[in-house]
């Protein structure tokens, strides 16, 4: 005999909350990414909420610093600091992941310049 009742209600029962939790995390990654000005740009892509994790790549750790507590408080969110990015951007993890997985600290560090936000840096002769 099993000590819960009924284990079948039970699992249809975790599966509805599962699926309400997963939609109240989308609508705070909506919220949160409006407040930062994501959803106007048309560089950002449309069909984040696809993704299973989604990486914000930042520019700098004032910002980072700043937008840690969020990292908390919303699932299915990860943050990148790129100090050769211009500005904030968002990208699918896994794409992070096949980018950046068999290369070492001073490769990733080159890729950044260029990519994930990164916008090579000119210097000016006057």
């Amino acid at each position: 005999m099993s000590t819960i009742l009924n284990e079948n209600r039970l699992h249809s029962k975790f599966k509805t909350l599962d699926h309400k939790i997963s939609e109240l995390n989308d609508q705070k990654i909506v919220a949160f990414f409006e407040s930062l000005g994501l959803t106007e740009r048309s560089d950002v892509a449309k069909d984040f909420l696809k993704w299973e994790n989604i990486l914000i790549v930042v520019p700098n750790r004032h910002v980072s610093h700043e937008l840690k507590y969020y990292k908390y408080a919303i699932s299915r969110i990860s943050f990148l600091t790129n100090p050769y990015a211009d500005q904030i951007h968002i990208y699918d993890l896994k794409e992070w992941k096949s980018a950046s997985g068999n290369k070492t600290q001073f490769q990733i560090r080159e890729m950044l310049k260029t990519s994930f936000g990164g916008v090579k840096k000119t210097i000016k002769e006057s």
